[in-house]
Formats: C-alpha cells, structure tokens, sequence
C-alpha cells in the first residue's frame, strides 16, 4: 500500500507574496482556458450555436432602448434622432470590437472580468466582476418593474382591466409588492434550469417575436409618413443629436451578453466573435429603421412626454387601437426575453468568479443532468426577484450605466494589453485600425461615464466601496491563486 502524501507545509510568512504582487497577480490565458466549462461537480455543456448566441446578444439589448428612450432622445435631436442611433451604434462599435478579439481568444464565460484578470490583475478583475453584478442583476430587476407597466397596458387594452397598485409597485411607491415582476424573473429561473440549448431555444422564439413586432411597426408606420415630418432635419443642431447619442447609447448595453456563453459555445473562437458583431448590426438598423418611420409618421414635438410613442403611432396611423395593443404584446415578449437573457449571463459572470474562489463555490456548483449552475440559477433568480419586488431601485438603476460603461472601458484597455505582452497568440478575430480602435473605446466610455450626473456617481462609489470590502475580507484570501501560493 501507497504511503499517504505528506501534509502541505506553508511558507513562512517572509516568503509570500506581499500585498501588492497578491492584488496585481493575473492568471494565465492557458490556465483560463483549461479551466473553461468545469465546475463543481460536473461541466457546463457546449451545445451554442453562432445564431444562439447572436440571439442571446440581441435578446439582452434589443428591449426598453427602443420601445421607451426613443421618445425621451427625439425631444432632443428631432428627425435627426436615426444619425443619433447611428453615433451611439458606432460609439457601441469601438468596444464591441476589442471584445469581438477577446472573446475569440479568451472564450469563458467570465466576459469583461475574466480578460481583466489575465492581463491586469486579481483586484481590477474583481471591480469588473463587481460592476458586472451591478450591471446584470440590477439591471434585472430594472427591466422587470418595466415589463410589469408594459403588462398592465397590454392588459388595459385586451380586458379593460389593470393590476391594482398594492400588487404591481413595491414598498414606499405606492404599493407593497411588484408581484408582476417577481413572477417575470421566477419565469426566466424555470427555464434557465433547463439547460442551455433549451434556455437558447425560448430566448430566440421571443427574440424572433420582438424583430417581428418592430417589422410590423414599421410596415404600418410607413403608410403615415409625411414628408415635412423630417424637416428641418436638425432643428437643435449638432449639440441635440450629440445628446441624443449619449442618451441612447446606453440602448445598445447588452451586446457583450454573447461573450458570457463562451464555455456552453459550440466553436466559441470563431462564433463569438461573430455573433458580437453581428447582433450590434442588427439592433443597430433595427434602431435606425424604427427611428427613421417613427420621426416620419408623427412630428418630433410631439415626442415629449410619450413614454408608448410606437403604440401612439400605430394608433394614429390605423385609427383603431388593436394596433396599439399588438405592440405592447410585443413589448411585453421583448423586455421579457431582455430578463431571461441578462439573468443567464448574470450567472455565468458569477459561475467564473466562484470557479476562481472570490465568491461562494456554491455558485460554480453544476447540475450533471442539465449541465447547468442551477444552485446559481435559484439564487441570483431569487435576489434579483426580491430586489424588483420590494426595493424602488431609483438612481441605483442608473448606477448600473456607470458599472457598464466601466466594464466596456476595461476591455478596451486589456485588448492592448493582450497585443503588446502576447504578440504570437492566435486570435480569430483581430480588432482594425490597433491600438486607434481601443483607445477611441475606451475615451468615449471615459466621456459617456462623466456624462452622468453626479448623484449617479455618489450610488457607484458606494458599490464600489461594498465590493472591495467583500473583496478584502473574503476574496482576496480565498482566490484559487492565494491557494496555489501557500
């Protein structure tokens, strides 16, 4: 019989690393890589495809930007407001770009935070990782007091009834609970326990739905054009259709979604890439096209305070408010699949930082039958439900486009990064016009984030604040590289 292995002697504490090499230690591509898809007891399973995961990236951005901040960007520019999509869609582009290469050669389910910790460092990783929380489970919980008013129109105009106010608003704004959006996020949990490939196939029958939907208007609100509807074409100058932009920029948030599949990927170096690209360039004439018909059936004044322009339009146009009510189903199906698709990649973001020890293992924990994190499922689908329910999420929602905006500014900084310290790396997709392209990202994400308002800035820090405590007091121990050092 084999003798048992001699315990582990740790090092004596002079010999460890001190605190600042153990905040700046990366972990290798090669080591991210190897690791990709293993988890507690069992493996995620690659079973995407490149148009699964393009609909995944659609359905996490193609939702509220258009049906709701349409109405607040047009006030803005006027007829202008298509040239607006088109500015924030570029503004998009620049980062979409160095994610596109990062995805391709770093394919884990970890997105902006995993790329952070092979090239910058454990705690830069854990502030992506935490703005990354802010962004997708806040923005959950957003999005689903949203549905829930998108519902109750819908309802208003089918069977002429509404959701009383005690049930569909939570504590201190006029209700005691958001019973609408708790049920639209336990929804999404039901079928993100199923398994990828079937959580893929619901996501891309809503995401069809709300194309759908958005055709349609078009179709209709084109037979109301008129043509002095467009002029004059910038009636507030260049200043207006910049404030559009920045506005609506944040309507193209989500197209990174993609990039937390890449361990359930069939071919994530190559799809991955794709499918960032191309779900931008859909949403983005999409945008466009909408803009374009939206600003031509119906005067840009009229805009102002019109929080359902396109059911209004559909209206106008048709004369019969059918019309109106086909669009907020299609509104209901579209910001319901933008729930499901940011709560999937909420739980691959933490299944990655579990996997590297800086939050609870429990949630890197994989059901060997579905070969899905259901424990994470069940929990974040929890928190992010009762967090809708009860809590006015109020300026902490808006925080959520500084945690964006931060992440995006990250990749743009590590795809530079990567290309300096790792020339020789094949990459299947390879960001043009290097380094202009990144530095450019990475400068209008600095100019979108001190855009916002300063009350905005106050509710980031405090998270800011909140993860790094969690951070010193349990990752900063517990990470799997503190581990491989002792």
């Amino acid at each position: 019989m084999l003798d048992a292995a001699p315990p582990v002697t740790p090092k004596p504490e002079s010999e460890r690393p001190h605190l600042g090499n153990r905040l700046m230690r990366r972990k290798p591509v090669e080591q991210l890589v190897a690791e990709g898809g293993q988890g507690e007891g069992g493996a995620l399973k690659r079973s995407l495809t490149m148009w699964q995961l393009t609909m995944i990236s659609i359905g996490a951005t193609l939702g509220t930007g258009i049906f709701v901040v349409l109405g607040e960007a047009t006030p803005l520019a006027g007829p202008a407001v298509a040239i607006s999509f088109v500015i924030a869609g570029l503004t998009a582009l620049f980062s979409a770009l160095s994610y596109a290469e990062l995805a391709g050669s770093i394919p884990v389910s970890g997105s902006s935070y995993s790329y952070s910790y092979a090239t910058m460092g454990e705690v830069i990783a854990w502030i992506c990782g935490w703005c990354l929380v802010l962004e997708y489970g806040v923005s959950v919980a957003a999005v689903a007091v949203g549905w829930g008013e998108y519902l109750n129109e819908l309802l208003d105009g089918t069977i002429g009834v509404t959701i009383p106010e005690a049930v569909s608003a939570p504590l201190g704004e006029g209700g005691f609970i958001n019973l609408p959006a708790l049920v639209v996020i336990l929804l999404a949990m039901v079928f993100l326990m199923g398994g990828a490939k079937e959580s893929a196939r619901v996501n891309t029958i809503m995401v069809v739905i709300k194309i759908a939907t958005l055709v349609l208007f078009c179709a209709i609100g084109f037979m109301g054009i008129k043509a002095g509807n467009y002029a004059p074409l910038a009636p507030l100058g260049v200043t207006g259709i910049s404030a559009a932009a920045a506005t609506l920029f944040f309507s193209y948030i989500g197209f990174d979604a993609a990039s937390t599949a890449g361990e359930e990927a069939k071919n994530p170096k190559k799809d991955l890439p794709r499918a960032i690209m191309l779900s931008l360039l859909i949403v983005t004439v999409l945008y466009c096209l909408v803009a374009l018909v939206a600003v031509g059936a119906m005067p840009w004044q009229d805009f102002e305070g019109t929080e359902a322009a396109l059911a209004q339009i559909m209206k106008d146009v048709t004369g019969h408010s059918f019309w109106g009510v086909v669009l907020a189903a299609g509104a209901v199906v579209a910001i319901a699949s933008v729930v499901f698709a940011v709560l999937y990649g909420q739980t691959r973001i933490l299944f990655a930082m579990s996997r590297d020890g800086l939050v609870p293992k429990v949630f890197a924990r994989v059901n060997e039958r579905t070969g899905t994190p259901k424990a994470n499922v069940v929990i974040v689908s929890l928190f992010c439900g009762v967090l809708a329910a009860f809590i006015p999420l109020g300026e902490l929602a808006n925080a959520t486009s500084i945690g964006t905006l931060f992440a995006f500014a990250l990749v743009n900084v590590a795809v530079v990064i990567l290309r300096y310290k790792r020339p020789e790396m094949p990459r299947t997709f390879r960001v043009a016009l290097f380094p202009v392209t990144p530095i450019f990202g990475f400068a209008f994400c600095a100019y979108m984030m001190f855009s916002l308002p300063g009350k905005t800035w106050v509710y980031f820090g405090g998270w800011m604040v909140a993860g790094l405590v969690i951070y010193f007091f349990y990752g900063l121990r517990r990470s799997s590289l503190a581990t491989a050092e002792k």
